[in-house]
């Protein structure tokens, strides 16, 4: 009689180790470019975090732009970009303003060290700059939305400056570092806009 086979629960077992591998690449390779950087990254580095061979990494990765495209789906999976708030949450501009900065602040202190990183190393590597484009990307989109709610009250080159200057990473890295808290942070620009409408409003601007 014929025996039979275990060639197919054989397989499945393998490909499941392939994953947990793969997996277990990815999660050094993003903590390393957290911890260290893009551009300090190795894969030594990857290899002995993981636990795996150097060529193990390149049968999942083969080159730089590979690991860090994948490296990059992983993280802004478990990090997505912030987006605009609803606007039957914030139906004036300075609720708009309030809520949209409150969200992208919370978001940079959560992931500070990341975009930190990243930004730092953008130069020295150039994939670096696939996650930074799709954040300035996604800044951009919430910006024309709390301009198009202040450009009738501020005059448009402001509303815009004000509002860039608002959701750059820098400039919230810059305040965090003075000791500003996410809060005092927005009211800040709140303030900053709503006195540049006020003094539109009254012929002084």
């Amino acid at each position: 009689m014929k025996r039979r086979t275990r060639r197919p629960y054989h397989q499945s077992r393998r490909a499941e180790r392939t994953d947990e591998t793969r997996i277990r690449i990815l999660d050094a390779l993003v903590a390393l470019q957290e911890e260290l950087g893009p551009s300090r990254t190795t894969v030594s580095s990857i290899a002995e975090r993981a636990g795996v061979q150097r060529l193990t990494i390149y049968r999942h990765f083969p080159d730089d732009r590979l690991r860090l495209e994948a490296g990059t789906s992983r993280w802004l999976s478990a990090h997505p970009l912030p987006g605009p708030p609803s606007p039957r949450d914030a139906p004036d501009p300075v609720t708009a303003t309030e809520a949209a900065l409150l969200n992208l602040f919370a978001y940079y202190r959560r992931t500070t060290r990341m975009w930190t990183s990243a930004y730092r190393d953008r130069a020295e590597v150039g994939e670096v700059g696939t996650p930074v484009a799709r954040l300035e990307a996604r800044l951009a989109s919430i910006g024309d939305g709390l301009f198009h709610s202040w450009s009738s009250e501020v005059g448009g080159l402001e509303a815009r400056a004000l509002i860039g200057h608002a959701l750059r990473f820098s400039t919230w890295q810059s305040l965090a570092e003075e000791g500003l808290d996410d809060e005092q942070m927005v009211r800040l620009f709140v303030d900053w806009l709503t006195a540049a409408a006020a003094g539109r409003r009254s012929g002084a601007v």
